[in-house]
C-alpha cells in the first residue's frame, strides 16, 4: 500500500528543478502564521488511531495531562512530525505500513499545501519495532573499537527504517559517561570523548547515507548529572563541558553529517538546556554553523514549567524554547501550536523566530522528497524483512567483536573439554533472553506491556547456545537467584550443581528496563556498583566450591568485581550483546571466537569507590597517603585479552619537533607472538606534562584494529593533528601550547609499555571549529 501526496503542479515549492532554498521560501511566503507553527509540532497516536499515546510512554505519572483529540483535528493545518508509528505498540510490518500510510493521508488532507509529516522512530539498538533485529547496545559497539563495523551496522538500520517510510532516527547517544551508576550508561559509547566521537560519527554516516536523518542526543551534559541520577542538575564547569562533553557532538556534526540534534533534559549550571540560547543558538548555530533541526526531547518543553519551573505554564515554556532555538516539539504539541500562535499575535515573541525554525523543517522535508508528489511509503514496504539474515550476521559480528576477556588463568579458557564433561550453567542471565538486550530494544522497551506477544523474534539463550557449542558435554542448569531477588534454596541448588561439575559458567548482570523496572536503563540509576540483588552471594557461593569458575557479566554498566576476579578462573564482560549475543558468548568460551573487545569504560575494584573514568589528573589517581580511598580500577579503560599474545615492539615519531599548527606522525610496530590469529586494538595516548590548566595523565588520541596472523608484525602509522593536544585554557579559549608532549601506546590506558616525546614549537595556536578532529591511520606490513 502506498500513500501519495496531492500536488499543485505549478506551485514553485513542487518544482524539483528549483534550488531547495527557493522552494522553501516560496512555500513559507504562502503560509499563514498558524500553518507555519503547525510545522513545529508533532502528534503521538495510539494503536487504535486516537490522538494521544502517552499511555504508551514510560513514567506516565510524571507527565502532566496529555494532549488529546481527534487525529484530523490535531493535524488540521499541518503537522511537523509523526511520533513512533511503528514503535509504540507491537505491530507487524504490514500493519505499521498501513497505519503510517493512513496517517500521512490524513496529514496531507488536513493542510491546503498537502505537506506530509516527518515520521521518526527510535533506533538505538536497531529499529525499535516489533520483529526487528535487536542489535547489541551502544556500549557494546564501543567495545569493538571498530569504526567501519559501526558504520555498516548503522547503514543496515537506516535501510530498514527508510524501506518502511521512516525519515528520522533518534540516535546516536553521544553522552560521555562520567559516573557508572547512571542508568543510561548502556546507551552510551563509553567514557572517552574521542572514542565516542569517532564511533558516533560512523553511526551517523551510516544512517544519513541511507537517507535517514540522524539525531544526536542528548545535547548536552545529560550524563554528567549530580549523583548519577536521571534528569538531575548538572554542575560541571565550562572547561569540562568544552573539553569532554561537547567534542563528540562536534565530530558527529562535522564528520558524520548529522542533520538533527535533540536537547538534554537537564539544566547546566542552573539553565535548562531547552531554554539555553547559549548552547542551542550561540554555540550550536553561530559558532559551529549547524543548519539542521533541533528537536525537543520528549516533553522537554512542558518540563520547563512543570519540572524546571522557569516558566509559569506550558505557553510560557513554548516561548522560552523557541527563543532558545528548539525547532520541533516532540512527541506531541503542548507548548507550541495554538499557544505559541497566541504569543506571537500578542507580540511576546517575534514571528521571525518562527520563520527560522519553519525554514529548517521545510528544508528537510524538501530534502527527503516529501514535496515531490511521489509515494510516501514504498510500495513493497509491507514485505520488508526487518530481521534478515544480513541483519543477523551484522548483529552477530558486532556481538563477537564486543565481548571483552577481562582475566584468564590460561588453563581454563578457551574451554577444551573431554567427552562427557559436566558443565554447570548458572546464574540469572543464563536462560533469560531479555538479559541480552538493552532498555531501548523493543522486547524490553515495549513488549513487557504485551506479555502475550513474546519477544517478537527468535532469541536463543546462553544456556541453549552453550549446549549447542559443547554437544559432547552434559550441561546442568540452575538459576540460583534472579537478577533481583533470590533465596538460599536457589543458591544451594546452584552450589550443588557447581560442586559436581568439571567447570562452572556463571552468568550474572542486568535485566534492562525503564524508570526502575530494571537494573539498567533509563531511570534505572544505581546506588553503588555491587552486582544487583543477591547475585554477589551467588558468586561467592559458587567460587567457594573450588570448581573452576568462569564469571561472565552480561550487563549495561560495569560492576565492581574486585571481590571475585582473583578467585575466578576467568572473567568475561559482555555489554548487552543483542539477539545474537548468546552465540557470541558461547563462541568466546569455546575459542571459536578469539575475543577482541576492549573496555570503553573501566571496571571498578570496589563497589562504593566509583572511579570517575580514566580521564584523571595526577591527584585524581594518587594513592600515597592523601586519602583512605583507592580509586584505582580493577581493569582500566581499553583493557581486553585474547587467546594469543601481542608484543608492542617500537613507537617512533618522525622528528623530535612539530609546529603547533601541524601534525605528528607516530609509528607503532606490533607483533603477534602467539599461535592464533588475533585482532589487536592498538591504542595511542597523549599526555601534556606541563600545561596552564590541570590535564589528565593520558587521553586517547588514536586507535586502530589490526589483524595479525601468528608471528606476523605490522606497523600502524598514525597522523595525529596537533589540535588533538588542544584544551580550554585559563582564558576560556581552546589552545595548542608549545612544549613537550608525551605519546604512549599499548593494549590499554593502564598498560602503556612504549613512550616517546615530541616538542611542539612555535606560537600558541587557538584552533576554532574548523580544527582537525580525527587522527587518521594506515596499517602496513612491516617492511612496506
Amino acid at each position: 500500500m502506498t500513500s501519495t501526496i496531492d500536488t499543485t503542479p505549478d506551485a514553485p515549492w513542487r518544482d524539483r528543478e528549483l534550488p531547495v532554498h527557493d522552494r522553501v521560501e516560496a512555500l513559507l511566503a504562502a503560509m499563514t502564521l498558524e500553518e507555519k507553527v503547525a510545522q513545529l509540532g508533532s502528534i503521538w497516536i495510539d494503536q487504535d488511531g486516537g490522538g494521544s499515546a502517552t499511555e504508551s510512554a514510560p513514567m506516565p505519572e510524571v507527565f502532566t495531562a496529555s494532549a488529546s483529540g481527534d487525529v484530523d483535528d490535531l493535524v488540521r493545518g499541518g503537522i511537523g512530525h509523526l511520533t513512533r508509528v511503528f514503535g509504540t505498540a507491537p505491530v507487524t510490518v504490514g500493519e505499521g505500513v498501513r497505519r503510517l500510510c493512513a496517517l500521512q493521508e490524513r496529514v496531507v488532507a488536513g493542510n491546503r499545501f498537502g505537506i506530509p509529516a516527518i515520521a521518526h522512530e527510535e533506533c538505538l539498538t536497531g529499529f525499535a519495532t516489533f520483529g526487528a533485529t535487536a542489535y547489541p547496545t551502544p556500549l557494546a559497539w564501543a567495545a569493538t573499537f571498530d569504526v567501519d563495523l559501526v558504520h555498516e551496522m548503522a547503514a543496515a538500520i537506516g535501510r530498514d527504517l527508510r524501506a518502511v517510510g521512516v525519515h528520522q532516527g533518534l540516535s546516536p547517544v553521544l553522552d560521555v559517561v562520567r559516573d557508572y551508576r547512571w542508568g543510561r550508561v548502556e546507551e552510551t559509547l563509553g567514557e572517552d570523548p574521542y572514542l565516542v566521537g569517532q564511533l558516533g560519527a560512523a553511526y551517523v554516516r551510516g544512517l544519513e547515507e541511507s537517507g535517514v536523518i540522524a539525531t544526536l542526543k542528548h545535547f548536552a551534559g545529560y550524563a554528567a548529572s549530580r549523583a548519577a541520577r536521571n534528569h538531575a542538575p548538572v554542575g560541571i564547569g565550562p572547561r569540562e563541558l568544552a573539553d569532554v562533553i561537547l567534542p563528540p557532538f562536534e565530530t558527529a556534526l562535522r564528520e558524520g553529517g548529522a542533520r538533527s540534534v535533540m536537547n538534554s533534559y537537564t539544566d547546566v549550571d542552573g539553565v535548562p538546556v531547552a531554554a539555553s540560547a547559549q548552547l542551542l543558538r550561540r554555540l550550536l548555530r553561530e559558532e559551529w554553523g549547524f543548519t539542521g533541526t533541533v528537536v525537543a526531547d520528549y516533553w522537554a518543553i512542558p518540563f520547563l514549567a512543570s519540572m524546571h519551573r522557569v516558566a509559569v505554564d506550558e505557553a510560557g515554556a513554548g516561548v522560552l524554547a523557541l527563543r532558545a532555538g528548539i525547532d520541533v516539539e516532540l512527541p506531541e504539541t503542548r507548548g507550541y501550536g495554538a499557544l505559541l500562535v497566541g504569543h506571537v499575535r500578542a507580540g511576546d515573541v517575534e514571528e521571525s523566530l518562527v520563520d527560522e525554525s519553519v525554514r529548517r523543517v521545510l528544508r528537510q522535508k524538501v530534502e527527503l522528497g516529501l514535496l515531490d508528489g511521489g509515494p510516501l511509503v514504498p510500495g513493497s514496504a509491507d514485505e520488508v524483512d526487518l530481521d534478515s539474515a544480513d541483519n543477523r550476521w551484522l548483529a552477530r559480528t558486532v556481538a563477537e567483536r564486543s565481548i571483552v576477556l577481562l582475566a584468564n588463568d590460561r588453563a581454563t579458557l578457551p574451554l577444551d573439554l573431554p567427552r562427557r564433561s559436566r558443565i554447570a550453567v548458572l546464574g540469572p542471565c543464563a536462560d533469560d533472553p531479555l538479559t541480552l538486550m538493552g532498555c531501548y530494544a523493543f522486547p524490553n522497551h515495549v513488549l513487557h506491556r504485551y506479555p502475550e506477544r513474546g519477544a517478537g523474534l527468535p532469541i536463543a539463550t546462553i544456556r541453549q547456545q552453550v549446549q549447542a557449542e559443547f554437544p559432547q558435554a552434559t550441561v546442568h542448569y540452575a538459576k540460583g537467584v534472579g537478577v533481583v531477588g533470590g533465596d538460599d534454596a536457589g543458591i544451594a541448588k546452584a552450589v550443588n550443581i557447581a560442586g559436581l561439575a568439571d567447570v562452572a559458567l556463571l552468568f550474572v548482570g542486568d535485566r534492562a528496563g525503564l524508570f526502575g523496572d530494571g537494573t539498567s536503563g533509563e531511570g534505572c540509576d544505581a546506588a553503588d556498583l555491587r552486582l544487583p540483588g543477591e547475585q554477589g552471594r551467588l558468586v561467592e557461593a559458587v567460587l567457594a566450591t573450588g570448581t573452576p569458575t568462569v564469571l561472565v557479566v552480561v550487563s549495561g554498566r560495569p560492576y565492581a568485581l574486585g571481590e571475585y576476579a582473583d578467585r575466578a578462573a576467568a572473567v568475561v564482560q559482555a555489554f548487552f550483546p543483542g539477539v545474537e549475543g548468546a552465540a557470541a558468548v558461547a563462541g568466546v568460551l569455546s575459542g571459536r571466537v578469539n575475543p577482541s573487545g576492549r573496555l570503553p569504560v573501566q571496571v571498578p575494584r570496589l563497589p562504593s569507590v566509583n572511579p570517575s573514568t580514566y580521564l584523571q589528573p595526577l591527584l585524581g589517581t594518587w594513592t600515597d597517603g592523601i586519602s583512605a580511598l583507592d580509586p584505582t580500577p580493577l581493569f582500566p579503560f581499553g583493557h581486553g585479552l585474547s587467546y594469543s599474545t601481542v608484543r608492542y615492539e617500537t613507537l617512533a615519531v618522525t622528528g623530535d619537533e612539530a609546529p603547533t599548527t601541524g601534525s605528528v606522525e607516530a609509528r607503532v610496530v606490533v607483533r603477534n607472538t602467539g599461535n592464533r590469529a588475533v585482532e589487536e586494538v592498538v591504542q595511542l595516548y597523549a599526555s601534556d606534562p606541563v600545561a596552564q590548566v590541570v590535564r589528565p595523565l593520558v587521553h586517547l588520541v588514536g586507535f586502530a584494529r589490526v589483524e595479525l596472523e601468528p608471528g606476523q608484525a605490522r606497523v600502524v602509522v598514525f597522523d595525529v593533528p596537533t589540535d588533538a593536544f588542544s584544551f580550554t585554557g585559563v582564558d576560556g579559549r581552546r589552545v595548542v601550547e608549545p612544549g613537550r608532549i608525551t605519546l604512549s601506546t599499548g593494549p590499554s590506558a593502564g598498560e602503556l609499555p612504549l613512550r616517546t616525546e615530541v616538542w611542539l614549537v612555535g606560537d600558541p595556536v587557538h584552533p576554532g571549529h574548523d580544527r582537525r578532529l580525527t587522527t587518521t591511520h594506515v596499517v602496513r606490513d612491516l617492511g612496506e
